[in-house]
């Protein structure tokens, strides 16, 4: 995505202040999103070894920064992408029965990320995992996570509005489910994420189902891993995936703004079925997709929660750059200063 620089952009609060309020939106939320969902924190890896498959494929091609371990014989580490898969394995290693979970602040490195207002080399998101049982793997359940999850957002809002008067609410009431199928329907001219546009704008707040697997014209909405999210699951007659993206309009970028990755994962069955079709079936002897197999690890829903995003959604900034430090070209850098945007 290009670089986007609205026309008379001014932040909403000043260096220091920003600082404040980032410090407090995200103590805030973690504690709402813990309360709402039964999770406990727990501390999150920075790495993890090669070769085992805990690590997050993401869309299957993105480079995992790696590097050897001079203590264990140069065997290689590798830094997280996310941790979706990480925190189920710790959801029976902790055995936290259904209906509670865990969450934790993940920090991240995507070297191959293209960067732009919403996209940057470093990631930080509240990474959660919930233990469930067989009769939760429903698209119901999945609504009423999705809706308590709302819930905080709209509460934040509401906080953010009290601390800083001048900062509007904006999101709807209710978020708006939909299903890509169906938007690939309306609009077949589209790309994907032109016809998130059309529907985040119309509703505010959408959670989009069934991501990751072909739609009706044989292309997909977006990319998902194999072994993390059920995105092959049939929910209804043409209708497919227990996973999904929360997206809200952004009125400072004029768009639709991802929120949270989430989903119900995969069980022993959809795992075998993704693999497949995705053309990578010896995965199954790896750590993870083997303790999978063999019942060592539950059945589970999570998901991931951008800190950076949601602070920069809230306080109404036009560069992720502007919550965050990371590291931007210098071409950016320019083009965003001369534009009233501060990279930090």
């Amino acid at each position: 995505m290009p670089l986007t620089i609205p026309t008379g952009y001014q932040p909403k609060l000043p260096s220091a202040m920003m600082e404040q309020a980032i410090a407090f939106l995200k103590d805030d939320f973690q504690v709402a999103l813990s309360d709402a969902l039964n999770l406990r924190r727990v501390t999150a890896p920075l790495f993890v070894l090669s070769g085992t498959g805990i690590n997050d494929d993401l869309n299957g091609v993105e480079r995992a920064v790696s590097f050897p371990i001079q203590a264990m014989g140069e065997r290689r580490a590798e830094v997280v992408h996310s941790l979706a898969k990480w925190k189920r394995m710790k959801l029976g290693d902790y055995e936290i029965p259904a209906g509670y979970g865990l969450y934790t602040d993940m920090n991240a490195i995507r070297a191959d990320e293209e960067l732009d207002n919403l996209h940057s080399l470093y990631v930080d998101q509240w990474d959660w995992e919930r233990t469930i049982t067989a009769t939760d793997r429903t698209i119901g359940f999945l609504r009423q996570i999705v809706r308590s999850i709302y819930d905080c957002l709209k509460t934040i809002e509401q906080d953010v509005y009290e601390q800083y008067p001048h900062i509007l609410p904006t999101l709807p009431d209710e978020i708006t489910f939909l299903r890509t199928e169906d938007l690939q329907k309306e609009f077949p001219s589209l790309t994907p994420k032109q016809r998130e546009d059309q529907v985040v704008k119309k509703h505010g707040a959408v959670f989009l189902m069934g991501i990751g697997g072909k739609l009706p014209d044989g292309k997909k909405h977006d990319g998902r891993a194999p072994d993390y999210d059920d995105w092959t699951t049939e929910t209804a007659p043409g209708y497919h995936g227990l996973n999904g993206d929360i997206i809200v309009w952004n009125s400072v970028l004029q768009q639709a703004f991802e929120l949270s990755s989430m989903g119900i994962r995969v069980d022993k069955t959809a795992l075998l079925r993704q693999l497949d079709l995705e053309g990578c079936p010896e995965r199954k002897t790896l750590k993870f997709h083997k303790a999978l197999l063999e019942d060592r690890i539950p059945l589970s829903i999570g998901g991931g929660i951008g800190q950076s995003r949601l602070c920069m959604y809230f306080l109404r900034c036009a560069h992720i750059g502007e919550v965050q430090a990371s590291i931007w070209p210098e071409e950016m850098i320019q083009q965003c200063a001369a534009g009233g945007i501060t990279l930090r």
